[in-house]
């Protein structure tokens, strides 16, 4: 069957995006002259589209292999400029549809597809002023900037919120203020000049006095405000920061007089306040006194329980160093509490050893003394606490660093019952190491030497007896809750040893030592700086100390853990409003760092600790002062008591904190988290306590890492999804045009993606387009353009990159169109799109920068189809005569029947057949010579009125022709109605203000423009102005009210028509609004 002549080349799709295998279209060349004569084309019309797929595209070559498909050289795309190339069309096609056969015009750009290589200069059009002033020069478009780059935002240096507002939304023409925050300085400063808050506030004259009765509801900004306009004055807004009035800084000269004043006053005894004194030097230290003594003996227990065990006294080699852990322990202790003390915004708040580092320093500990060699205990020594001090100084200094940079938000990455399941493994720990202290294992192994030991006849008492009182201990505490009653048992069980021992003659100290009941005393004369005699770096093994770098960031790692979540719920327990975790963090730093110089090890701020002593009495430095006092005498005096303590104590203490942490890991979440996360936690606490302490965090990251990569490929990557029919561009055009495209606009389907976009998400978006395109769901609902919406994407890994050229490929076998929209190509996703060769390869891949712009590249496209259905009725009908011509609809119908090959084009000629049947008939016998504004109102009205010509014909006289160029603008927002517009050639752009931001909405001819304000007498709700030079017919409002008073039944329609009008451009606007907000 050979293929009718139409008068215009039917060609293929480009490359880029054919061949369509259901489409069954053909090539009709062999008479292309033969048509251009039958259509006898204008010099006007002759020009081709503007932009079209079917035109040959630039690429970059392709022969060369990458590996990964990964494109080191990426071409330069524009999608700014596909965007004007699209809105060309629109306004190429708006012209159009007003043509008939008088004015014929060459339709060959109808078979023509929109591409990336024909695209021209929309700027030289509209310079040009002409509507059809097109160049074959393609200028170089500069690209936007990238809106990721944005002007950092200044730091918030209080608390006040409307203070930071103000700050932060300085006039457009304002640069940026540089903060500079004077250290210890709480008054805050800055370089900003007093212009730049004029724009917030009127200087005001100062006035004396004003500053009395200044309360918390005082009017914040006043007709006459009391504040200087200095630039200290002018960061806080509303007076909220306490500020001396007139305050001034005070000069080097002064302040050190000052100083030398004080300190004069200080040494002259007669120049005391007794009041004072007597507050400050008794008063004030005996109220600390109760809290003190509290926090005292909480930091002895730790010693004992901690301390004890720092170094494995199982092992031979440190087997008599109980004394100095428990020094080192007092050490750390020490300088946290000053630290914290001196710098916290905590007042009160309790520094200790940080008590997790211990299985940390015996995995250490068993590394070197595997390395260097049980035959050189001195260097195992030696190269173990230099391991110990080294990896205090690391934690410190990442501490600092994390603060300094303010990085302290990134261990809320972190999940949770992470360190839940360290916290368990720690426990774990802790019940294995009383058994090896109470039972003088060496080293605890899952093994049948280690349980035939313990149970042997000398040994079963030694830890039976320490693990029944921890069981009683922790059975107890359940029942009695008084803040007393652990440190009460605790020193209890010493009282009742020496009581037994002392009741019978046969039980000797001595034996007791030898048989492990109690502790081996120090040396004779040991003084409590003994560890930092073990300190021989010429001893030093660093190549041991190399291989502990490992559990070194480990136990960084697991300090960090604590910190960033410890220190905001000690926030709120106090009720402390103002913390800054940077600022802790950075003390926490100093005070790691500080002591490993000193030959320590870690320690942090105990959110137990603190809040017993705080709610005890001890919420002020000077407590905090006080109990580094005293921790330092016991610490002078503790080496001598260590001969006389039980094993059964501490073991008691170490089984009761190992069961504390087991319970708060195994028994208390187990409701309250998923079924995963909780074999998580168990997994780490079995790994930590049977093979590995360090390789138990990592074991439980990675286990974190899978499980958060499973629970986020649970979540879709496909936020909503529309078809055209649903949500259409904002172009507003002709009634024939969106009455089409309505019935057209199910083959195309917008995807909207977000979130991260990665190998487990990206699956379900190739999932849902393999859907789409199975050859069932395929033929019930052909497509024909599959836009993917990345406007809500915050990233894409290369994995999900990929999955797009999949995703190009299938809809490229299936004769369907891709379109990028939502993110330049020039950004970040983007340019990893295009780096694996997405568009840049024989399937040819559209960027647009917005939604609305790939909408309307669509309706382009499928607009085409639609004047190509008309061009065949124009070269099928015979010449127009006198008379009123009916066609004969079988012969319009085979017409059409032929051009549907496929489903997809069935469904389109289908939507033509009922829009172009009729409208045809009455377009080609009746309008085509009539003249303007009567054809351009029969045109824009004949889908919303019934009227016919003669009816209209009534309105023709109250229209005024007027023209526009481009840039000129037709109204303002806001302001009074005063015409009704129609639109006969050119393109109108029209500007909105909405919540949501500013909408844009192109108008092209054939369209109204202003109905609704005009005829509700409202203010206009847009700014209108011409883009091309315009011809429109306008009706001001003399006329209109002429026209109510001479043809009422005129007025009467045309308000119905533009109520029409307006209820589809809202219906569009707000369909297109929601879909972009979603």
């Amino acid at each position: 069957m050979s293929a009718p002549s139409f008068g215009f080349s039917w060609a293929r799709r480009s490359s880029s995006a054919s061949p369509r295998p259901d489409d069954g279209e053909f090539s009709h060349t062999g008479s292309s002259s033969q048509h251009q004569a039958r259509l006898a084309p204008g010099p006007a019309d002759s020009r081709q589209f503007a932009t079209s797929f079917g035109s040959p595209t630039h690429r970059e070559p392709t022969r060369s292999f990458i590996p990964g498909s990964v494109q080191d050289h990426i071409s330069p795309i524009d999608p700014a400029g596909f965007a004007r190339s699209v809105r060309e069309d629109t306004a190429e096609l708006a012209s159009y549809v007003l043509a008939d056969k008088q004015t014929k015009r060459n339709a060959s750009f109808l078979s023509q597809r929109t591409s990336a290589s024909s695209l021209l200069s929309y700027d030289n059009v509209a310079n040009n002023g002409s509507q059809y002033g097109y160049t074959d020069r393609i200028d170089e478009v500069v690209e936007p900037p990238s809106p990721d780059e944005e002007i950092d935002a200044e730091e918030d240096v209080g608390p006040s919120m409307l203070t930071s507002m103000l700050r932060r939304s300085p006039p457009e023409a304002s640069p940026p203020a540089t903060s500079n925050d004077g250290t210890g300085d709480t008054r805050l400063r800055t370089t900003r000049s007093t212009s730049t808050m004029s724009s917030y506030i009127e200087p005001a004259e100062p006035s004396s006095g004003a500053s009395e009765g200044t309360s918390e509801i005082t009017p914040l900004l006043g007709p006459n405000s009391h504040r200087s306009q200095s630039p200290g004055d002018l960061e806080d807004l509303e007076s909220q920061k306490p500020r001396g009035d007139g305050y001034t800084r005070p000069s080097i000269r002064e302040e050190a007089g000052r100083r030398i004043r004080s300190l004069g006053t200080v040494m002259n005894p007669k120049a005391w306040d007794k009041k004072a004194v007597w507050e400050n030097a008794v008063m004030n230290p005996v109220r600390c006194l109760p809290a003190v003594i509290v926090g005292l003996l909480l930091n002895i227990l730790d010693a004992l329980s901690y301390g004890m065990i720092l170094f494995p006294l199982g092992n031979p080699i440190f087997a008599n160093l109980g004394p100095a852990g428990i020094s080192i322990f007092y050490v750390s202790t020490i300088v946290s509490q000053l630290t914290f003390s001196t710098g916290s915004i905590f007042k009160g708040g309790v520094g200790s050893e940080l008590i997790e580092v211990v299985p940390f320093f015996h995995s250490m500990a068993a590394t070197i003394t595997t390395i260097v060699g049980e035959d050189k205990p001195d260097a195992v020594i030696a190269t173990t606490i230099t391991s110990f001090a080294i990896s205090s100084m690391l934690t410190g200094v990442v501490f600092y660093l994390m603060g300094r940079f303010k990085l302290g938000y990134i261990i809320g990455f972190i999940p949770r019952h992470i360190l839940i399941g360290c916290i368990g493994g720690v426990g774990w720990f802790l019940v294995a190491t009383g058994f090896e202290v109470s039972a003088r294992l060496g080293e605890f192994h899952y093994d049948p030497e280690t349980a035939r030991r313990l149970f042997e006849t000398d040994t079963l008492p030694l830890w039976l007896i320490p693990l029944a009182l921890a069981l009683l201990l922790f059975g107890l505490q359940r029942k009695i809750t008084s803040r007393y009653f652990l440190p009460a048992y605790i020193l209890s069980i010493p009282f009742v040893f020496y009581f037994i021992v002392l009741s019978f003659d046969s039980l000797e100290p001595e034996n007791l030592r030898k048989t492990g009941w109690i502790f081996e005393a120090p040396e004779a004369g040991q003084p409590w700086w003994y560890f930092w005699t073990l300190y021989k770096f010429e001893l030093v093994h660093w190549g041991a100390i190399v291989d502990t770098l490992g559990a070194m960031f480990a136990l960084t790692f697991f300090s960090l853990l604590h910190v960033p979540i410890n220190v905001p719920a000690l926030a709120q327990n106090a009720g402390e409003d103002n913390l800054e975790l940077d600022h802790e963090l950075k003390l926490h730093g100093v005070s790691n760092f500080l002591s490993g110089l000193v030959g320590s090890i870690q320690n942090y701020l105990v959110f137990a600790n603190t809040i017993f002593f705080m709610r005890s009495g001890g919420d002020s430095r000077l407590a905090g002062y006080l109990l580094a006092a005293l921790t330092f005498v016991v610490m002078t005096i503790g080496p001598s008591t260590i001969g006389f303590i039980p094993v059964m104590m501490v073991g008691t203490l170490i089984f009761v904190l190992g069961f504390e942490l087991l319970l708060d890991a195994l028994v208390a979440p187990r409701r309250k988290l998923k079924l995963v996360e909780y074999l998580t936690i168990i997994i780490i606490v079995l790994t930590m306590g049977i093979y590995d302490f360090v390789v138990g965090i990592f074991v439980g990251i990675i286990l974190a890492f899978v499980s958060a990569i499973f629970h986020a490929s649970q979540v879709s990557a496909i936020r909503a999804t529309y078809t055209g029919d649903q949500v259409g561009s904002m172009v507003r055009r002709n009634p024939s045009q969106h009455h089409y495209l309505q019935r057209v606009g199910t083959q195309t389907y917008v995807i909207k993606l977000s979130g991260f976009l990665f190998f487990g998400t990206i699956v379900g978006v190739e999932e849902k387009i393999r859907e789409l395109i199975s050859d069932d769901t395929f033929e019930q609902r052909p497509i024909s353009y599959m836009i993917l919406d990345l406007r809500h994407v915050t990233g894409i890994d290369f994995s999900a990159a990929e999955g797009f050229k999949t995703i190009s490929r299938l809809l490229y076998g299936k004769g369907v169109g891709l379109l990028i929209s939502g993110k330049d190509a020039g950004s970040s996703v983007g340019l990893d799109l295009r780096a694996v060769g997405l568009g840049s390869d024989d399937i040819d891949v559209k960027f647009m920068p917005d939604l609305n712009s790939a909408l309307e590249s669509c309706e382009n496209e499928q607009l085409k189809t639609f004047y190509a259905n008309q061009e065949a009725l124009r070269v099928t009908r015979p010449p127009p005569s006198g008379n009123l011509d009916v066609p004969d609809k079988s012969s319009v119908a085979h017409t059409l029947d032929f051009l549907s090959q496929s489903p997809r084009r069935h469904h389109l000629h289908e939507a033509a057949r009922g829009v172009l049947t009729q409208q045809e008939i009455r377009r080609t016998t009746r309008w085509q010579s009539i003249s303007e504004p009567l054809r351009l109102m029969l045109q824009v009205f004949h889908n919303v009125s019934e009227k016919n010509e003669d009816f209209w014909f009534k309105a023709k006289p109250y229209f005024t022709r007027k023209e526009f160029a481009a840039g000129e603008v037709l109204y303002h927002r806001g302001e009074e109605a005063n015409g009704f517009y129609l639109l006969e050639r050119g393109e109108l752009h029209a500007e909105y203000e909405t919540p949501q931001g500013r909408l844009s909405e192109p108008i092209v001819q054939g369209t109204t423009c202003g109905e609704l304000p005009f005829f509700s007498e409202t203010i206009r709700t847009a700014t209108v102005r011409a883009v091309r030079d315009c011809v429109v017919w306008v009706m001001d409002t003399a006329s209109w009210n002429r026209l109510q008073e001479d043809e009422k039944d005129v007025a009467q329609e045309l308000l119905r028509v533009s109520l029409k009008l307006t209820t589809e451009r809202m219906n569009a606007m707000t369909n297109y609004i929601s879909a972009v907000g979603n």
